[in-house]
């Protein structure tokens, strides 16, 4: 178990070691949430020094919201709808843009209980935008809606550290809290 980012309190979790890893590199990070609706912000600020990181987020769990606050091409959204991979992609950019991070997490998908324009209960798409590039998981998850979200959160946060410790040397940070 290493430290938090304020390099006082126990970092444990995944919120915890991306947080940490980020305040060594000095880098930010922001989210745009649609199925998550704030629970993975919620994960991240939970983490003692987190200021020093996290730049803020976006929730936009109606579709016009994903065009008008994050920057989704409303052409992508009415060809595809809000669950799918490049929307999910669309959506970590258009995030990183806004909120001046180095880093953006975004999620979207269907919780349920009922499936969401022919798409699955369990379908869910987690992207990352970073100094190199973006990358989309696409994820099918089991269980009720609490457990959907719930895991989406960790998928979300370990795609982020993978893309992390991928990156190799910091970018230097773009923005700041």
């Amino acid at each position: 178990m290493g430290l938090g980012a304020d390099g006082e309190g126990p970092a444990d979790g995944p919120a915890a070691g991306v947080v940490h890893g980020l305040a060594t590199r000095r880098e930010t990070l922001a989210t745009v949430e649609s199925l998550t609706g704030g629970l993975l912000a919620a994960a991240i600020v939970e983490v003692a020094g987190v200021s020093s990181v996290y730049r803020g987020g976006l929730v936009v769990y109606a579709t016009e919201l994903k065009s008008r606050l994050a920057g989704v091409p409303q052409e992508l959204l009415a060809e595809r709808g809000p669950v799918d991979g490049d929307v999910a992609v669309a959506l970590a950019e258009g995030g990183r843009r806004r909120c001046d991070a180095d880093w953006c997490l975004a999620t979207t998908g269907v919780a349920g209980p009922r499936p969401q324009d022919g798409k699955p209960v369990g379908l869910v798409y987690v992207a990352a935008a970073g100094p190199n590039g973006s990358v989309v998981r696409r994820l099918g998850l089991g269980g009720d809606r609490d457990l959907i979200r719930s895991a989406t959160v960790v998928q979300a946060l370990r795609l982020l550290a993978e893309r992390v410790a991928a990156s190799g040397a910091p970018s230097g940070a773009t923005g700041g809290a």
